[in-house]
């Protein structure tokens, strides 16, 4: 018997439904912000992300599925969602048309890590972009834009862990300062940050092994690296979120520095206690040279994505297994009343009203307690005395009100019963 590849996981439709929910959750929100859907291919250029990650990231050179095509072309499956959007929004020349603009994108990502809980080799992102800007108003509605998400659905006690990177130029300072500072400590470092210290300090702050944060942590206490313009725009930052839904969820972490290569000036985490030692739930930040890097105009950006899985993690919904779901439900008892059901469990899904029936011939009990697991509002019930009469029986499933209702009005009466609870 085959099975799924180690890390890539079915979602069955008993968790469907959830994935469902909490996707449709976000997306009111993101275009309650005014964000466009952007679709990716799932396999890109190994170079887009060389040149935009990092060389010396994690990403590139551990846990990216790399390989030749046919053509041998090297390609990769899409480990992250920002660097295929800055390339589509360059390759559609988005940028002459209107510069500012804001995207979102739910989508599949693939990493060749150890699998483990909230970390798979497939996983899953909600995700957003706005480019074209550097005004530290568009940061703080990206945090706010975040955070409205795990509010809608349901996700409590978070905490967003803000930062500022700084600039290229700042970037440079800590990055010589650290490896100044940290030289005299690299035999305490693990064999990949003795790599990192040479070529890039920075990665030692997001090495997996707290040692080596704990030891780069202990050097950044005493450096100063952010220019006065990056230090404003951090206090333009948190000036906008002031008085926000967000503002008391937000604190400042100056070990925040993101495992990616592009991002500059604001930085930002989210982490949740359900999650355990590996508690982010996602993340974001400015990239304001990876437009330009990537044959762009100078334009700034500023995005985040949000891992799926991670966030049914924290979600505190009830997360019982998702039946399916009914506004009307059809319960037969028989042979003939089932023939006549499936007749008007046709007729109302032509009429836009969601339906389910019983196909088993399963007791009147048993459909009932269906009706009640698929949280319908209205159950149709037929069987020989009904068929007889040339009606059904309508049954209410939040007052346990029933009526009797002649198969030519039964359209009619259900939409009437509908539009008493807004549906």
């Amino acid at each position: 018997m085959y099975k799924a590849l180690r890390g890539m996981n079915d979602i069955l439709p008993g968790i469907s439904g959830i994935w469902q929910e909490l996707e449709k959750n976000a997306i009111s929100v993101l275009r309650q912000f005014g964000y466009s859907e952007i679709r990716t291919p799932v396999m890109e250029e190994k170079g887009l992300f060389v040149k935009s990650v990092g060389g010396e990231t994690d990403i590139v050179t551990k846990e990216m599925f790399s390989f030749q095509d046919r053509g041998e072309r090297d390609v990769v499956l899409r480990p992250e969602g920002t660097a295929p959007i800055v390339r589509a929004y360059l390759e559609a020349n988005l940028h002459k048309t209107d510069p500012f603009q804001k995207f979102y994108y739910i989508e599949p990502m693939f990493r060749s890590e150890r699998p483990q809980a909230g970390r798979l080799r497939q996983f899953h992102q909600i995700g957003a972009e706005a480019i074209g800007s550097l005004n530290p108003v568009v940061d703080a509605e990206i945090i706010l834009l975040l955070a409205a998400i795990l509010d809608k659905n349901g996700i409590k006690d978070y905490t967003i862990r803000l930062n500022n990177l700084g600039c290229h130029n700042d970037k440079i300072r800590l990055s010589e300062a650290l490896k100044e500072q940290l030289s005299d400590k690299e035999v305490l470092l693990c064999d990949d940050c003795k790599k990192r210290l040479q070529k890039n300090p920075l990665r030692v702050l997001d090495c997996k092994k707290d040692s080596c944060r704990n030891i780069a942590k202990g050097a950044l206490k005493s450096i100063d690296f952010l220019c006065e313009n990056c230090k404003n725009h951090f206090a333009g930052v948190k000036e906008y979120l002031k008085g926000t839904s967000a503002e008391k969820k937000c604190i400042n972490d100056p070990y925040i520095v993101r495992g990616l290569d592009y991002y500059t000036s604001t930085v930002f985490e989210v982490s949740h206690p359900a999650l355990g030692a590996q508690d982010a739930i996602g993340a974001g930040g400015r990239y304001d040279n990876l437009v330009k890097e990537m044959g762009g105009s100078a334009l700034g950006a500023v995005g985040f994505a949000l891992g799926i899985e991670r966030m049914l993690m924290a979600c505190s919904k009830d997360m019982a297994v998702f039946k399916g779901s009914a506004t009307v439900y059809v319960a037969t008892i028989g042979e003939k009343a089932a023939k006549e059901g499936f007749k008007i469990t046709t007729g109302l899904r032509s009429a836009d009203i969601e339906c389910n029936m019983n196909y088993e011939g399963s007791s009147l009990k048993s459909q009932m307690r269906d009706a009640d697991k698929l949280g319908s509002v209205l159950t149709i019930i037929i069987g020989d005395d009904e068929l007889a009469k040339g009606e059904i029986v309508l049954r209410d499933m939040r007052t346990k009100e029933q009526i009797s209702v002649k198969f030519t009005d039964i359209l009619k009466t259900v939409n009437e019963k509908l539009k008493t609870y807004n549906l």
